[in-house]
């Protein structure tokens, strides 16, 4: 699992961090594939936990601690920036493995403050793109760092390990078309939800929508300094690729 391999993508990460860290964020609000709610809510804690949401992995992975402290006053900007759509703050979540097991390689200090917030499923694609334009804000006047974590292409059901660091062919097709939208017109991503891999790459939504609060923050910056980062497929059906926006 990347959270605890030094590999290809957990070095890029690490790089990413450190590039980062010359202009050090006030804070990161990170919006993982592994908190799919009902209803919008964000961690509003000041010592978010770490949240060991998985079963059959090395016991390292369960021991694992990310003690980035939280931020509430920034809980309450994200709150205030989506209106009129309700988000709610929330005292129970914490830092999930689909933020953690980035952040750590990103910030292994974990000085930076964390503020998750949840995916509604609920709602349509474009109600994320459009939460994501709003939040853009964040990454321009509060010198918040925007995080998504999850996988365009994400289909556990097909994974094969001895395809190593490859995709198959839909799986190439559906990504790099990905890659064309999220860098030269992010707010026509909606269109993935055409394309003839769609139902492949996308068996369910929770890993994908991290990718519409990308898109709506960067077409809300006006799709400036998009570039991709570990463009990679791995095991035939889940892709790495990732996107960095300059703000």
């Amino acid at each position: 699992m990347n959270a605890i391999e030094d590999n290809t993508f957990t070095r890029t990460w690490r790089t990413l961090g450190e590039d980062i860290s010359d202009q050090a964020p006030r804070a990161i609000l990170s919006i993982s594939a592994h908190w799919y709610t009902r209803g919008t809510g964000v961690t509003a804690m000041t010592n978010p936990k770490t949240i060991h949401d998985f079963w059959g992995f090395p016991p390292e992975l369960q021991t694992t601690q990310y003690n980035a402290p939280g931020d509430p006053e920034i809980a309450e900007l994200v709150k205030d920036l989506a209106k009129p759509d309700l988000v709610a703050s929330d005292y129970n979540w914490g830092l999930d493995h689909g933020t953690w097991s980035v952040l750590k390689h990103m910030f292994p200090e974990a000085k930076i403050p964390v503020v998750q917030l949840s995916i509604d499923g609920t709602k349509p694609f474009d109600h994320h793109v459009q939460l994501g334009h709003k939040l853009a804000r964040l990454a321009t006047e509060n010198n918040v760092l925007i995080v998504g974590s999850g996988n365009v292409v994400h289909n556990l059901s097909m994974v094969q390990a001895r395809a190593g660091d490859t995709g198959f062919g839909w799986a190439d097709s559906f990504d790099e078309t990905a890659k064309h939208l999220m860098t030269d017109s992010p707010e026509r991503v909606e269109t993935l939800l055409e394309h003839e891999a769609f139902s492949r790459a996308v068996p369910t939504p929770d890993h994908f929508l991290p990718l519409a609060y990308i898109a709506g923050v960067t077409a809300a910056l006006d799709n400036q300094n998009v570039t991709a980062f570990n463009d990679k497929r791995t095991m035939g059906s889940l892709s790495m690729t990732g996107y960095r926006v300059a703000s």
